[in-house]
């Protein structure tokens, strides 16, 4: 799924739905959402009425590819937690399984540490259902690839028998 666009089922994306909200309420957050590494948004739990939720995916996907511009150029392979600051608002900032970035929004009702246990935890969860998407689409693509063509019994005998 990494470098390409990310198929998602309906069972599969109730659970991430679900692990969204559990993580949510248990970290106090005010948004929490996932985006695939293109930017697009893929759910997100919490205070969205006055926030651009698709620009906000995008910036988010822009920051995880500029920073990781920033890791290869000191040696680093990526920097997979962000973390910033305002002076309301911070922003917690993790990539799951190098496929999806999970993003918690909170501010002074909860804190930095709460945020990274809860996102911790969650992010095992979340990384056993990208998997299991994976191997769905594996499997799918796996089945089609098996499937034989309409043309694989005709030989050239019956080729031949047609122009005669």
């Amino acid at each position: 799924m990494a470098g390409s666009d990310l198929v998602m089922y309906e069972e599969e994306f109730k659970l991430i739905d679900e692990e969204l909200s559990k993580l949510h309420e248990q970290a106090n957050a005010k948004l929490t959402f996932v985006v695939d590494k293109n930017g697009q948004l893929i759910t997100a739990v919490g205070e969205t009425e006055n926030l651009d939720t698709t620009s906000l995916a995008s910036l988010t996907a822009g920051n995880i590819a500029a920073t990781g511009g920033m890791a290869k150029l000191i040696g680093e392979k990526e920097f997979s937690i962000l973390f910033h600051e305002g002076e309301r608002d911070n922003i917690h900032i993790s990539i799951i399984s190098q496929r999806v970035i999970l993003v918690v929004i909170f501010d002074q009702r909860s804190s930095l540490g709460l945020v990274r246990l809860r996102v911790k935890k969650s992010a095992e969860a979340l990384s056993n259902i990208f998997n299991r998407i994976l191997l769905k689409v594996e499997k799918e693509k796996g089945v089609k690839g098996e499937a034989k063509s309409p043309f694989a019994e005709i030989t050239e005998e019956d080729i031949d028998k047609l122009f005669t």
